[in-house]
């Protein structure tokens, strides 16, 4: 039963292992995929960032992108998916925390305005791919703006007429400071409308359109990244993970399928459940006597105590035998001495 268990359990693991590889993946950062083509979009590559350190800028990338405002009196710098790369030191009508992510802003004078925080999530509206930045700058009161009513023409002052009380009305407008402007809590906000730029010599491009109250900022931009294409998903395991996973899937069916087979129908019990298990209990045998033999051929060649002892009887020999051979020959050297 222990093995049953065992074997059911690592089943299980392997199936959950193969049921998050099957998992879809999640799209990363300013990617889609269109609804109604199927095609892949990546708006990445638009995306600029400051060089690494040591790196040199690529020509032609300096900075955020920028679109001319024409006659709105302003332009405009805006980046894709991310914040400017350009630091700004002070945006009207926002936190300081919130500086670092602007992703579009404009300048008038001396006073920098947001018309967007950053955004990495496109949206397809039919077949248009749309990025949008919201939570910029407040936007003016629509209020503030009235329509003009209609002229009454017999309170108008006859044309040369010189009225004192009417260069009185004069002064007393230049001298009255200016109204500051109302705002009912709206933000700036951003639309970027992409196109396919289908040419592949032609560089990304990005253009003012209009800007609505002076609240909402319409965009056009054309890059070749917008054209879409094949999306190739890269393998959660790699070929070896799935040959992996495979032959283990394979070993489980052996082990569990031949279990149940001795167990009901051989009426086998304990380890003699496992599938084949004579040949299993062969190796094993094989294997502990092999480990027996290497033992006690390692143990030969270890020094023995008898050893060491005629080892050391032999030194002891031989030096006495040194030691009489060398008394000979001293006898016989004085013998000679005597004799002459």
């Amino acid at each position: 039963m222990a093995i049953i268990a065992w074997s059911a359990l690592l089943l299980l693991i392997s199936s959950a292992t193969l049921s998050r590889a099957a998992e879809p993946k999640q799209w990363k950062p300013c990617t889609i995929v269109s609804p109604t083509t199927e095609r892949f979009f990546d708006l990445n590559p638009l995306r600029r960032t400051l060089p690494e350190e040591g790196k040199k800028k690529k020509e032609g990338e300096e900075g955020s992108w920028h679109a001319r405002g024409h006659d709105y009196g302003a332009n405009f710098t805006i980046n894709f998916c991310g914040p400017v790369v350009e630091e700004l030191s002070d945006v009207e009508d926002l936190a300081k925390s919130k500086w670092q992510n602007v992703s579009a802003f404009y300048e008038k004078g001396d006073r920098a305005y947001a018309i967007g925080l950053e955004n990495d999530e496109l949206v397809f509206r039919g077949r248009k791919l749309i990025l949008n930045y919201t939570g910029g700058s407040l936007c003016p009161s629509s209020k503030s703006k009235r329509e003009p009513g209609p002229i009454d023409l017999a309170s108008r002052a006859i044309i040369g007429d010189d009225d004192p009380d009417d260069k009185d009305k004069d002064n007393e407008d230049e001298d009255a400071p200016k109204k500051k402007p109302v705002y009912d809590g709206r933000r700036k906000s951003t639309v970027i409308s992409l196109l396919c730029e289908k040419d592949p010599l032609a560089k990304t491009a990005i253009s003012f359109v209009a800007a609505v109250d002076d609240c909402v900022y319409f965009f056009e931009g054309r890059s070749p990244y917008a054209c879409g294409g094949v999306h190739v998903e890269e393998q959660a395991l790699g070929p070896s993970g799935v040959f992996g996973v495979i032959a283990l899937i394979a070993v489980l069916v052996y082990f569990v399928g031949g279990c149940v087979y001795q167990r009901t129908v051989m009426h086998q019990r304990g380890w003699r459940q496992l599938p084949n298990y004579h040949m299993w209990a062969g190796i094993w045998g094989f294997l502990r006597d092999m480990m027996i033999i290497l033992t006690s051929s390692c143990a030969r060649c270890l020094p023995s105590r008898r050893g060491y002892s005629r080892v050391s009887l032999n030194h002891d020999n031989s030096r006495r035998g040194r030691r009489s051979d060398d008394e000979n020959r001293l006898i016989d050297n004085l013998d000679e001495e005597w004799d002459d």
